[in-house]
This record gives structure tokens, C-alpha cells and sequence, in this order.
């Protein structure tokens, strides 16, 4: 059987060497290898014959005998000469005697992989010939599972869009073999690639969550498996940290990389803070460090329909071993949107501090960001009036993309200050403590000028008001992760304190002029003719809403056999939840606080078949703190209790060398909320009444199907249902969950143009019931075509890349309603086809 070794070019001159066999291989590690590299790694030597020589010839030679796969560039390779290798060696001492006298050295990074390194000098330039570095390996021949979150990040998987694994909650980073849930962790690479501007770009790549609105608005609102997620309560974390992740439409600029995890995870990472917040699963937000290489990088960006923006990137290391780092970033945009009369302001500065030494790491980040948008509201509410809803036979259609939701007044203001600082120290080489405080304030200014559904003809109109509200988060963790061996078992100890508070004040809904509180006609949908700017009366004094606090304790044991062939995690989180409501009249106060505890076991099982399958299943819960009933009810400020919902999934994660596809089957069930209609004509009582429970398969796959061909998607069918309930509801379809998605886009490096790249998004949802109280009104399936394309040559003054990126999203402008909002019935508008354009440039 011939063995062909391949050799790929990457960006910047960077040579990629591997070895695969021509006619059958064995997948390894995530790499297809030839027989030479099944037999060294079932007898652990190879027989190495390779003469002195240039050096690019011998490592051609020895990834065709040994199976490594060798990443370099090429500049540093070029002119060097080999040692002679001779002798009966493992492939790593094969590379290492290869090396000797090239001024080079290597590191594995996982599997087979390795990277060639210049070797640190001292001060009289003599070459210093430190120890190799070497990622620590478990059993699957992939990195181990890792308990620093501040070290080195998991590598990039084939294709560089999606990386080899993330981070698990208190667990650690783990590779995504190793990993009993469901998770997909996005790169740095991606969201440049993409021109994702916030976190809703990213998250637009799943199939399992709905985004609200890309384009901006008063409030972020995604569905995640089918359930309910408004970011701003303190849902996602930051760097590992609960709750600090910004609070509304995340800035992207500053993130190395966006970790989804599917599902419930109290025992990973906390209680969440409120009702509909983090059930069908989260976000861990990466920052951006310092790399060894400096970096200086600016990209000048537009988006139609006149939106113009830059941001700059940068970072240096400093120290005699480079210890100490610094990376900034700043970027600000603004201009029209294609939405009439809408004009988009946004900004954010980032700065990360970083030291890593032996057996200690600190890191610290500080972020600001800043955002306006005139004419925001993209909602429409079915339901706010009585006897309208019941006169309905169909949801109106949705009118042009280009059309205001509200007037040219009315606005939405943002802004996010965020501070935290975390560190690890290793007390052990199997022991490692760690620590987190972090802090961040929400402000925001806005209008609540939803448009009404006024009858079933499609006649719309406002209630103008204005408030102002503002969210503090503090949030400390800490804990101690070991790993030991008793007999033939091996144990990765997780010990978990966390302690989050959450306090959201406001001002009490400011309506305008005379007929305050008034809904006003102001036409159809499709043509809304606002009223002039109201005048409102002046601002009051921001009070206290909600005060949420949560304490926890979580220790975790992830046992191993049989060469971690298996592995077995169970777990269990003890909780304290402290919530308070606050309802006003006038001068006088009314609170309603209540304490609870509870337990929230989890269980976990992988069983490794092979060194590239992956079976595993779980059972973990969701304790959330109750939601407070809005004022829309007649029970206004009644705080629900604990939200305990439950999760049993089973799935299969199979590694093909370049691409990875996973299979996941999942139940989620969830306590419901009924509203009662008052027969007096009095507002309604919203009560919990029975649960709402989603059964669904979820299949998705990334990689590089082939050196030029990049693939990235999934596809997800859920079956929502109304179960357990005493109003008749029973098996009826639940609302806002589609039970068909699918997310599937592609690159292609064009061969006719070096550098060209070519990409494509298609994002299919099924209808969906727009209220729980009315399974017979749906919301019509909609496609969504996103294309684009790249273009990457090195600068006239440098060997550094240039790149241009062009995308327009929603290619046929198509309009429809998406209806993610957490209260049923008000449905969201589909954002309207939008050119962005780049260039980036590093200096």
C-alpha cells in the first residue's frame, strides 16, 4: 500500500506536512495514517534511516515513515540543514535528533501534530535548548482533559472554524472527544472570516438557537433548544466566570472564541439568575490575550446602508520569557441602517492583561461598550388586546424588511462596563487552585413603542413611553481541581464556590402627554404613519425591580478506566437562592423576598469504542431562580418558585480525521406559566400550570472535507409539547419551537484565483405556534440565503496578509416573522438583506 504525504500551504507562508496512506489508513488521533504510523504507535519505535540534508526534504521524509503530521513556516525552515537520523527511535526522538544544530525546536500540540519553533537564545545570542514542550495526552492519543482555563487554549480543529474542544463549566477545558454533553466551540478565525460584529453573527451558525435580531434593538432574545434565553439575566459567562459576559449584544472584537454548550448545566456552572435564562444552554465567551508574536492589526469596515467603522487590534509580550502581556482593542461604527429612519451607533474599547509563569497565571479584563439605535423596535405584540387575539385566523404577514417598526424618535440606548481579574496557581503538578471576581453594570435608556395588533385587518398602533434601567452583576468563584490514581482508576477532582448577585432597577414606564397610557392608531403594518415626537414628563429616579442572589458549592469526580476508554463523571451542586421583588404605588413600597435551597445532581458517562468514537450520555438538571410576574398581570410581582427542569441526552461524537460529526438525542422538560383571562374584564393572572417538554435530535458536523472545502452546520427536529397541565392543553404543541432547523454553510478556496474564497449560509426554520393558548396560529416556515467572499494576498511592504471580506446577508431580502421573544405572541421581524464590506490589514 503507497504512503503520499501532503502538503498544504496555509496563510502566511505556513507549511502544513502530512502523511495518509493512498489506499486505507488508520484514523488516529483525528489523522488518517499510513501503516508506519500504526506501527510505531502500537510498538512505539519505527526503524529511521535519513541522511544529513535540507531540512524541508528530511521532515517530507520522515512525516511519509513516522506518520506526524508538522506544522512550520516556511521561512524558517529555508536553508537549514537536517542531522542525520539513524536508528530505532519513536517518532517525537526521530524529530528531536532531526533538529539538533537547526536552531529549531518542536512542540506536540495533540495527537500527531507538532510545531516547529525558533529556539529562545540568550543574551550572547548562544541558542538555549529547553525542554521540549509537550501537551499532556490522554488514553484517545488527544490532549488530556486540562483544569486551566488560563493556559493553552484547545487547538484548532481541521479547517480552523471551530476548535478541538472548550471550556466545561468548573470541569476545565476539555477536548470535545472527551466531553459527555453537547458543544461547539468557534474561533477568532470564524468570527473575523464572518465579520461577526456581535455575538448574535456568531450564534446565527446554530441550529438550535434563534437570534432575535443581528442588526440591534432595545433587548436581546434568543430560543435555545426550543426554550426561552434573554442574555441580559446574566445567562453567559466570561472566561469562565458566570454572569459576566455582556449583558446585551456582545461585542465580538475583543472575543478569541464563543463556547456553546447545549442544555442545562446548573452543575457546570451555577444557578442562573432568573427564569427563562440559560435552560436550553449557554455562552462562555473567551477574551483575547497576548500571543508571543506581536500583533498590530486595523480593519475599516462599512455595512449598508451607510454604516462605516474601523477597529484596531494590538498586542505585545514583554519579559525574558515573555511573561507578561498586554492586548487592546477599540473599534467604533455608525451610520444609517437599511431600516427606514434607523441610524445605528456602536463602540467598544477592551483591554487584557495577562501573566503566565511556572506554576502561576493572572489574567485581568476591562471592557466598555457603547451602543445607540434611533427606531429599534422590530415587534409587533398579538395579544395585548382582548378580543383581538380571539377574532385572529392568521398571523398578518410580515411587511418589507425596509419598513420602521417605530418612529424616527424613538430610541434605544446601551452601555456595559465590565471589570474582572482571575488566577490559577499549580500548589501541585496535580493539584491547581483558582479564583475569579468580576463586576459589570447595564445601563439603558428606551422606548417602549412596540406596535399593537389593533384587529384582524392588520391596523397597528403605539402606547409611547420611555424609561431607563440599569442591571449590576458581581460575580466570585474559586475552587481547586486535582487529578490522583487509585489502582487502576484514575479521578479529575473539581471543587466549585460560587456566589453571583443580580439587581436590576428602573424607572417606572414614563407615558407622554394627555391620554397617557392610550394605545394609538397609526395605520397597517405596511404602512405606519407615526405621531410627532411626544413630550414626556420628566425623569424619575431609578428603583429598585429585582434583586437576585444565588451561593453554591459543586464538587465533581470524572473517573477513568480501562485507558480512559471510559469515562464516568458524577456530581452534585448544593444551592442557596435569595430573590426579592419590588412593586411601587406611588410613595409606598411593596417587596416580596423568598429563600430556597435545593440539590442538583448530575451524571455523565463516555465510552471510547475507538480512538475516534465517542458515546456518551447524561442527566443534569437546570435550577433557575423564579421569574417575577410582569405588570401586564393582575398578580404583577409575584416571584415563582425555583425553576428545577431536567435534561436526559444521549449522543455519539465521531472524529472522520478531518471533519467531526456528533448526534445528539435529548429530553428537556420545563414548569409552564398559564395566563387566566379575568371574567370581570380585569387583567389577567399569569399561575404555573403544568410543563412544557422537548424531545429532539440534534446532528451537526465541521471540518474540512477537503483541503479547500470547509464545512460548518446542523440540522435540529424538536418536538415541543404542553404536558401535565389543568387546562386542557394537554399534547398540544408548544409555542415559538420549530420542529425543523437547519444551519448548514460552506467555504470553498477557489482554484482559478489564488487567495479567493468563496462562502455560503443557508438557515431553514420551520412554522411554529405563535401562543400556547392558540396551537392553530402559526408563524410560516422561512430560508434565509447568506453569501460571500474573501480575498488574501501579502502587502506590497510586507510578507503580511492582506484581506478583503464581502457578505451580504438575507440575499432575497426575505421578510418573516422569527418570534424568539420570551413572551409568546410577540413576534420579531426578520433583519432586512444587509452588504457588509472589509479590509484588514496588519502591520
Amino acid at each position: 500500500m503507497g504512503v503520499v504525504a501532503n502538503v498544504r500551504r496555509g496563510r502566511g507562508g505556513r507549511v502544513i506536512l502530512a502523511a495518509t496512506a493512498s489506499a486505507l489508513a488508520l484514523v488516529m488521533g483525528g489523522v488518517a495514517m499510513p501503516p508506519a504510523a500504526a506501527a510505531q504507535t502500537a510498538q512505539g519505535q519505527i526503524d529511521v534511516n535519513i541522511p544529513a540534508q535540507d531540512l524541508n526534504a528530511a521532515l517530507l521524509t520522515l512525516t511519509q515513515r513516522a506518520g506526524l503530521q508538522i506544522a512550520y513556516e516556511a521561512d524558517k525552515v529555508a536553508g537549514r540543514r537536517s542531522s542525520a537520523v539513524q536508528g530505532r527511535f519513536t517518532p517525537t526522538e526521530a524529530l528531536s535528533q532531526m533538529l539538533v544544530g537547526t536552531g529549531l525546536i518542536f512542540r506536540v500540540t495533540g495527537g500527531n501534530r507538532v510545531s516547529l519553533e525558533l529556539a529562545p537564545q540568550s543574551a550572547d545570542g548562544a541558542i538555549q535548548l529547553g525542554p521540549v514542550r509537550v501537551e499532556g495526552e490522554g488514553g484517545s492519543g488527544r490532549p488530556a482533559p486540562s483544569t486551566s482555563v488560563l493556559g493553552t487554549l484547545p487547538e484548532e480543529y481541521a479547517g480552523g472554524q471551530v476548535a478541538r474542544g472548550g471550556q466545561v463549566g468548573m470541569l476545565g477545558n476539555r477536548d470535545v472527544m472527551d466531553t459527555p454533553f453537547s458543544q461547539t466551540s468557534y474561533t477568532s478565525k470564524l468570527i473575523q472570516n464572518q465579520q461577526a460584529r456581535t455575538l448574535n453573527d456568531v450564534m446565527a451558525n446554530e441550529s438550535s438557537v434563534i437570534v432575535g435580531t443581528k442588526g440591534g434593538g432595545r433587548n436581546d432574545f434568543w430560543t435555545f433548544r426550543g426554550f426561552s434565553v434573554q442574555p441580559y439575566l446574566a445567562s453567559n459567562s466570561l472566561n469562565g466566570l458566570p454572569g459576566m459576559a455582556p449583558l446585551n449584544y456582545a461585542s465580538t472584537d475583543y472575543i478569541e472564541r464563543v463556547e456553546v454548550l447545549r442544555g442545562p448545566n446548573t452543575l457546570l456552572k451555577g444557578t442562573a439568575m432568573n427564569g427563562m435564562a440559560a435552560l436550553g444552554g449557554t455562552v462562555d465567551l473567551v477574551t483575547k490575550r497576548a500571543n508571543d508574536q506581536p500583533l498590530t492589526q486595523v480593519t475599516a469596515r462599512y455595512m449598508s446602508e451607510s454604516q462605516i467603522g474601523v477597529h484596531a487590534d494590538v498586542s505585545r509580550r514583554f519579559g525574558s520569557n515573555k511573561e507578561f502581556g498586554i492586548r487592546i482593542n477599540g473599534s467604533i461604527d455608525g451610520g444609517d441602517t437599511p431600516v427606514d429612519t434607523q441610524h445605528a451607533k456602536f463602540g467598544t474599547v477592551a483591554v487584557n492583561l495577562d501573566y503566565r509563569g511556572d506554576r502561576v497565571r493572572v489574567s485581568a479584563d476591562f471592557a466598555h461598550q457603547w451602543s445607540s439605535l434611533t427606531a429599534p423596535s422590530s415587534t409587533i405584540t398579538i395579544n395585548g388586546l382582548r378580543g383581538v387575539l380571539a377574532s385572529l385566523t392568521e398571523v398578518p404577514k410580515a411587511p418589507s424588511n425596509s419598513v420602521a417598526f417605530s418612529p424616527s424618535w424613538a430610541e434605544g440606548k446601551h452601555e456595559i462596563t465590565l471589570g474582572m481579574v482571575q488566577g490559577e496557581v499549580d500548589i501541585l503538578d496535580n493539584v491547581t487552585a483558582y479564583a475569579a471576581i468580576g463586576k459589570q453594570r447595564y445601563k439603558a435608556t428606551a422606548t417602549d413603542d412596540d406596535l399593537y395588533l389593533l384587529n384582524s385587518s392588520g391596523d397597528v398602533g403605539i402606547l409611547a413611553a420611555r424609561f431607563r434601567d440599569r442591571t449590576d452583576v458581581l460575580s466570585l468563584q474559586g475552587g481547586v481541581n486535582a487529578k490522583i490514581n487509585t489502582g487502576a482508576v484514575g479521578h479529575t477532582l473539581n471543587l466549585n464556590l460560587s456566589r453571583i448577585k443580580w439587581e436590576y432597577d428602573s424607572t417606572p414606564l414614563s407615558r407622554a402627554g394627555a391620554g397617557a397610557g392610550a394605545i394609538i392608531p397609526v395605520g397597517t403594518l405596511s404602512n405606519p404613519i407615526f405621531p410627532s415626537t411626544p413630550v414626556y414628563p420628566p425623569d424619575e429616579d431609578i428603583l429598585p425591580a429585582i434583586h437576585n442572589r444565588s451561593s453554591s458549592i459543586a464538587i465533581v469526580d470524572t473517573m477513568s478506566f480501562m485507558d480512559e476508554r471510559i469515562l464516568f463523571t458524577a456530581g452534585v451542586r448544593y444551592n442557596e437562592i435569595e430573590a426579592s421583588s419590588f412593586q411601587f404605588s406611588g410613595t409606598n413600597i411593596q417587596s416580596t423576598t423568598y429563600k430556597s435551597s435545593a440539590w442538583s445532581p448530575s451524571f455523565a458517562l463516555i465510552v471510547k469504542p475507538s480512538a475516534t468514537v465517542s458515546l456518551y450520555a447524561n442527566y443534569i438538571q437546570a435550577l433557575e431562580v423564579g421569574s417575577v410576574v410582569g405588570n401586564s398581570y393582575a398578580n404583577a410581582g409575584e416571584i415563582f418558585p425555583p425553576y428545577a427542569s431536567k435534561q436526559y441526552e444521549a449522543g455519539v461524537k465521531v472524529d472522520w480525521g478531518s471533519v467531526t460529526t456528533t448526534v445528539a438525542a435529548f429530553q428537556i422538560s420545563q414548569p409552564d406559566a398559564l395566563s387566566v383571562d379575568d371574567p370581570a374584564g380585569g387583567l389577567p393572572t399569569l399561575t404555573l400550570d403544568g410543563e412544557q417538554r422537548n424531545r429532539g435530535i440534534e446532528l451537526t458536523a465541521y471540518g474540512e472535507l477537503a483541503d479547500s472545502f470547509r464545512l460548518l452546520g446542523g440540522v435540529t427536529f424538536i418536538e415541543a409539547t404542553q404536558t401535565k397541565n389543568d387546562g386542557g392543553r394537554n399534547g398540544w404543541r408548544a409555542a415559538n419551537t420549530p420542529k425543523f432547523r437547519a444551519v448548514v454553510s460552506g467555504e470553498w478556496d477557489t482554484p482559478f484565483i489564488e487567495g479567493l474564497t468563496l462562502t455560503g449560509r443557508l438557515t431553514h426554520t420551520g412554522n411554529v405556534v405563535a401562543l400556547n393558548r392558540r396551537p392553530d396560529l402559526k408563524l410560516p416556515a422561512w430560508t434565509q440565503v447568506d453569501l460571500g467572499a474573501r480575498y488574501s494576498f501579502a502587502g506590497p511592504w510586507s510578507d503580511k496578509p492582506i484581506t478583503f471580506r464581502f457578505d451580504v446577508d438575507n440575499v432575497f431580502d426575505a421578510s418573516y416573522w422569527k418570534s424568539p421573544h420570551p413572551s409568546a405572541g410577540n413576534l420579531m421581524r426578520s433583519d432586512p438583506r444587509t452588504f457588509r464590506l472589509s479590509a484588514t490589514v496588519d502591520f
